[in-house]
């Protein structure tokens, strides 16, 4: 009886260790599973130090950021996971400087009767290019500043 119950003893001690010792799986393994996780996100990596997961790099928008430390967060044996990626800015729409073409219209309309001026955008600025006498490149002054369009760039050449 007491062989039976040393038997049974050893038994249960032996299926409880044998529960209670989960294979711990490494760091290393850890950080290749975390890090096909992530491959989806180019820039990014990532990786594991005592089951701590560390997440880095540059995301395209905050929600793949996101994303990714979900998925992080599902890898077994990863217990937590500690943000240091970020959100790569929005670039600024470039502006481009163009002249109102209602403003370029009025000022073509003005100079119609002066031959060989005419009235462009160039880089986003009024320019008169052209030649004309002296006369007539007063008359274009005088138009011009007349329609009261503000700034201009003179480039009329005076033969």
């Amino acid at each position: 009886m007491k062989n039976i119950l040393k038997v049974a003893a050893l038994s249960v001690l032996i299926s409880m260790t044998a529960v209670s010792c989960k294979k711990k799986v490494s760091d290393a393994e850890l950080t290749s599973q975390a890090t096909t996780v992530i491959t989806a996100y180019p820039g990014t990596s990532v990786e594991v130090k005592e089951g701590q997961a560390h997440l880095s790099g540059v995301f395209a928008t905050e929600a793949d950021k996101q994303a990714a430390i979900a998925a992080l967060k599902k890898v077994e044996g990863v217990k937590d996971v500690h943000d240091m990626a970020t959100v790569a800015p929005v670039a600024a729409p470039v502006e481009v400087n163009t002249v109102d073409a209602a403003v370029l219209q009025k000022v073509n309309d003005a100079l119609k009767d002066i031959p060989g001026v005419k009235a462009e955008d160039v880089a986003g600025t009024l320019t008169l290019t052209g030649s004309t006498t002296s006369a007539n490149a007063r008359k274009v002054k005088e138009s011009v500043d007349a329609l009261k369009i503000g700034k201009y760039d003179n480039k009329i050449t005076i033969k």
